[in-house]
């Protein structure tokens, strides 16, 4: 299985911090936001990872992780031009996938959890496709899980005005390697962008997405906005001080998977 890391957009919602900076360099406490999702990745048991990011910021990203092999996983890097959409970032690459399934994530998700590494190594020979639900109290700010009668998911919308459920999904998706070629039959939304909703949207009428709710006790934290940044570096922080546990640390996770 390999790793696709989002890392692309023009954090908009961030600016001005973001006019000349990538916003998933943004320290989270003591370490940029990238670490999160990318040891989210390694905990899943990935060594090969493609962080997919714009042109701007390439060389700050190469700079900073090289090939990966101080984590001991191995980097590549992909260029999206334009904020074309999540889903976009998956067709360009298909490449480096050639053919193997994956994971995505969004590098501005943070995720931690007692035994989130173990459960997420569990959907390696994924079918079709698997996303992860959180109960959160503003669910109109994101895609939402919408549930029959008897609690099975019959569809996800994308930031609701009256959401169906309180269940939000995550910036976090297993993939079987078709679902690259589904992309191409996407069309753009109205943002002008090819998006993951709809893909994931497809996969659940062809009966083949799966909804994972996150372990309990898991967090899962949006640092797109100011707030959510704040937020983040608070919960980190509080945790780190009073476990004396290192969260969102590559090397951490490296050093426990026996990697280096």
């Amino acid at each position: 299985m390999k790793g696709i890391l989002l890392a692309g957009g023009i954090g908009s919602r961030l600016l001005p911090l973001t006019a000349s900076f990538s916003k998933h360099l943004i320290p989270i406490y003591n370490k940029p936001l990238i670490y999160y999702p990318l040891s989210t990745l390694m905990l899943a048991g990935i060594k090969e990872i493609l962080i997919v990011c714009t042109p701007r910021d390439l060389k700050m990203y190469r700079d900073l992780f090289g090939s990966g092999s101080d984590f001991g996983i191995s980097l590549t890097y992909q260029e999206q031009v334009k904020p074309n959409g999540i889903a976009e970032g998956i067709k360009l690459s298909r490449k480096f996938l050639n053919g193997d399934e994956f994971c995505l994530i969004l590098g501005d998700n943070v995720f931690h959890g007692p035994g989130l590494g173990r459960d997420l190594m569990k959907h390696r020979g994924v079918s079709g496709g698997i996303v992860f639900g959180y109960q959160v109290k503003n669910p109109q700010d994101y895609g939402v899980a919408k549930f029959d009668a008897g609690n099975v998911m019959v569809d996800i919308i994308e930031k609701p005005r009256i959401a169906p459920s309180n269940i939000a999904i995550t910036g976090l998706y297993f993939y079987e390697n078709k679902v690259v070629n589904l992309v191409d039959s996407l069309k753009p939304s109205d943002r002008n962008e090819l998006e993951i909703t709809d893909l994931n949207r497809v996969l659940l009428q062809a009966g083949e997405l799966e909804l994972n709710m996150l372990p309990r006790g898991s967090s899962w934290l949006d640092t797109g906005t100011f707030d959510g940044l704040h937020d983040a570096s608070t919960y980190v922080r509080i945790i780190e001080d009073r476990t004396g546990i290192s969260i969102g640390d590559p090397k951490d996770v490296a050093r426990n998977q026996g990697w280096i």
